[in-house]
């Protein structure tokens, strides 16, 4: 038990000892005075009460025998003057009023009748008093009437006396006893609690200095000690308390030292720590770059080799060549949405825009898949207008149906909209008639590379990074995302989409965009990349569709080639130069130098923040490598139909 309860409970035993007999007391003598007192004040309020009534039943005697109004007027208004009295009337003996004065409360009269009678509205409290008037009796000789004992002791009815009476006066004089015998009680209670005080005061004193010891104690105040006394009823208890806390003092300094050196110690230890995690950084970095410089090489040179004429077996293996770089490229640019996630660095625009441009262009990308598998993707049309980044919409709505694709090999997969009941909101949904996800794997799939049954990690399935990216983008959205699966049956994704504001206008594809020409024959390109295998990859790759292009190493290359006379209808630049150049300032000096806005965009295998705000700032499309052929020739009709200041980031 603590010490503070100990004495808190000593503390309470003592105040009761004294508390309680004078409480006891003072309540009983207090109860005693207030019910006497409130039942002599009601006793007097109610004696006074009848008096009144009975007064103004005698006065107005006469007036209601002859019918005098104007005196009845007089007596209740003289009535209304007295304390309490709150209306006044008299009425005759039908019940009539014939004279009244105040305001009366009471909704119903109380009942005529030939005796004095008292009632208690419910409403207000007041009383009610009913006082009949009688006529006095007169004694007359008269030798022509005959005398009758009946006659004699009669005394007819001639009206009523009707008073209101307020308690206010009593209920005040009851507040005042109860505030005095409130005094009373409280001046008892005040009186046995310095009584135990002044008792205790002696007892406590010593187990007080002992309490605050060990309180001191324990909020490490180790170098507190107590003065002893000899003649202390605690004496041997304080002693050891002192020597107590001399060993803790000592203990502490001992520990402190300790924790120093450790302090110092783990110090160095972080520091190593955080040089060996920037050094991998650093390292993770250039690894990262120099991967995606081969990488993209080789997918320039793959796509080129496929247009080439070669035989059965050469075709074959330039298959299998496509899809080692395919797995590549999905890889990478996997992580590079994750780590573009995780640093924050996804810059969210949102706008009213048509769903039906972005369901066209899954249909178009993963019709060719699905249909390579035997089954039917079917894209229902739609006319409704969302409030969203299309761009980073189009990723969840590819990654969810392909995903159907991937997992379904039987059926179909359908990708459709429909309206909300509440008109806010449009709910996406991708259905599909795959193998179904298991409820204990409803959470886990979100994980980061996490597949069901892919244990052998086998590529063909994915690489567990899709559904990832999909629920980090719907919550960097603040869209809604849901799932219901039945293993064997097939799963639905849904995603709650705001819709556009009405009257908003919705950004459509343009026709010249969604019929741009397929021929980029005869369009001159200046490529400056100083990596000379990119150079030859990327080269390569742009003549075989025809194009004319022009090589640079840097900067100073191409300003030659423009002194010459090249009027480059597109620049294609990496960021990373030699020298310290960059692709940004490159491209705008050779802006300056052309004097005209050459449509342009940057390549780079760097995955930095910083590198893609800073290639939003410049209004410039940066793709990063690999770069997929298709997603190229997209992005060189498009620059070149549209000009730069139309065509948005490239993700």
């Amino acid at each position: 038990m603590k010490m503070g309860d100990i004495l808190g409970n000593i503390r309470t035993r003592m105040l009761l000892v004294a508390w309680l007999p004078v409480t006891l007391i003072a309540i009983s003598l207090a109860g005693v005075f207030l019910i006497a007192r409130v039942g002599d004040n009601d006793q007097a309020n109610s004696q006074r009460a009848r008096s009144l009534a009975r007064q103004l039943a005698a006065a107005s005697e006469y007036g209601l025998f002859s019918v005098n109004v104007a005196q009845l007027q007089t007596i209740v208004r003289g009535a209304l003057r007295e304390t309490d009295v709150q209306s006044v009337a008299i009425l005759d003996a039908q019940g009539n009023r014939l004279a009244s004065a105040g305001k009366p409360t009471y909704q119903t009269s109380p009942i005529l009748s030939g005796h004095e009678s008292v009632t208690v509205d419910p409403v207000t409290g007041f009383n009610l008093l009913l006082q009949p008037v009688t006529a006095s009796e007169v004694k007359l000789d008269s030798l022509f009437e005959p005398k009758s004992l009946e006659a004699a002791q009669a005394q007819p009815l001639l009206g009523y006396v009707l008073i209101e009476f307020s308690r206010e006066t009593v209920l005040r004089h009851e507040r005042e006893m109860m505030w005095a015998g409130a005094a009373i009680t409280l001046s008892g209670l005040l009186f046995g609690g310095l009584l135990a005080l002044r008792l205790g005061r002696a007892v406590l004193r010593p187990i007080l200095r002992v309490s605050d010891m060990v309180e001191r104690i324990g909020r490490g105040q180790l170098s507190v000690r107590i003065e002893v006394l000899a003649d202390d009823p605690l004496y041997d208890l304080q002693q050891g308390l002192n020597q107590m806390a001399e060993r803790l003092a000592s203990g502490r300094d001992e520990m402190e030292q300790r924790i120093l050196l450790a302090t110092l110690a783990l110090r160095e230890k972080k520091e190593e720590a955080e040089a060996a995690t920037l050094a991998k950084s650093r390292f993770l970095a250039a690894a990262s770059h120099d991967l995606r410089q081969p990488t993209h090489a080789l997918g320039m040179f793959v796509a080129r080799l496929g247009q080439l004429p070669h035989d059965e077996e050469t075709g074959r293996l330039l298959g299998s060549l496509e899809s080692a770089v395919q797995a590549m490229q999905d890889l990478l640019d996997g992580l590079l949405d994750v780590s573009r996630l995780d640093a924050m660095a996804v810059q969210v625009q949102l706008r009213p825009f048509a769903l039906a441009d972005i369901f066209e262009q899954v249909r178009s990308e993963l019709a060719l898949e699905a249909g390579e598998k035997g089954l039917r993707l079917r894209i229902r049309s739609t006319e409704v207008g969302v409030l969203s980044d299309p761009h980073l919409l189009h990723r969840i709505l590819l990654n969810l149906v392909a995903n159907g694709v991937r997992y379904t090999r039987h059926g179909g997969v359908l990708l459709a909209c429909r309206v909300a009941a509440d008109a806010r909101y449009a709910r996406i949904e991708v259905w599909d008639s795959g193998i179904g996800i298991a409820p204990e794997h409803h959470q886990a799939i979100f994980k980061e590379f996490y597949q069901v049954g892919n244990t052998e990690r086998d590529r063909g399935k994915g690489l567990g990074l899709g559904l990832n990216i999909v629920e980090r983008t719907a919550r960097l959205l603040g869209h809604q995302l849901q799932l219901c699966s039945r293993p064997g049956v097939g799963t639905r994704f849904s995603i709650k989409v705001p819709l556009a504001p009405i009257g908003a206008s919705q950004d459509r594809r343009s026709a010249s965009q969604a019929n741009a020409p397929d021929d980029l024959a005869d369009l001159v390109i200046l490529v400056i990349e100083d990596d000379a295998m990119a150079r030859d990859g990327l080269v390569s790759l742009l003549q075989s569709w025809g194009s004319v292009v022009i090589e640079s190493e840097g900067l100073a290359t191409a300003q030659q080639r423009l002194g010459c006379g090249l009027r480059p209808d597109l620049i294609i630049s990496d960021y990373r130069l030699r020298g310290g150049e960059n692709g940004i300032d490159t491209v705008h000096r050779l802006r300056a130098a052309a004097g005209r806005s050459i449509p342009a965009c940057l390549m780079s295998g760097d995955t930095d923040p910083g590198l893609m705000q800073a290639a939003r700032d410049a209004a410039l499309t940066l793709l990063h490598k690999p770069v997929r052929p298709a997603k190229l020739r997209s992005l060189v009709r498009r620059l070149v139909s549209q000009g730069q200041s139309d065509v948005g980031p490239l993700t």
